[in-house]
């Protein structure tokens, strides 16, 4: 038995220029810096092989891209974009807070680390 019922297209966001700028600005600028940069910077160095080291993260960067593309565009599918938007949020702020935590943790020593008086 099919189906008769049409999934909800996702509304458009403004022409193709104007999203591949958004995209490709948000991107550089959040991967800018970043520890996957510092990473490619130390293999290029090491290695001495800069173009190797490029094409291979270019390649990652891509395929870690496409799988966000990918769960992105299902998810647009499957639910409304007001929720898609709000577990976002909710997303970045608990990737924040665990982030936080976890550089907290490395600042406060381990009680193995303090010195017995």
């Amino acid at each position: 038995m099919s189906n008769d019922r049409e999934l909800p297209k996702p509304a458009q966001a403004g022409t193709w220029g104007a999203a591949f700028l958004t995209t490709f600005t948000t991107v550089f600028l959040a991967e800018l810096g970043d520890k996957t940069q510092l990473a490619a910077l130390l293999l290029s160095a090491q290695s001495g092989r800069p173009v190797v080291v490029f094409v291979g993260a270019s390649l990652a960067l891509i395929s870690s891209s496409l799988v966000g593309v990918l769960l992105g565009r299902w998810l647009a599918r499957v639910m409304p974009p007001q929720q898609l938007e709000r577990l976002a949020g909710i997303l970045m702020v608990a990737l924040g807070l665990w982030l936080g935590r976890q550089a907290v943790l490395g600042l406060v020593p381990s009680p193995s680390e303090l010195p017995l008086t």
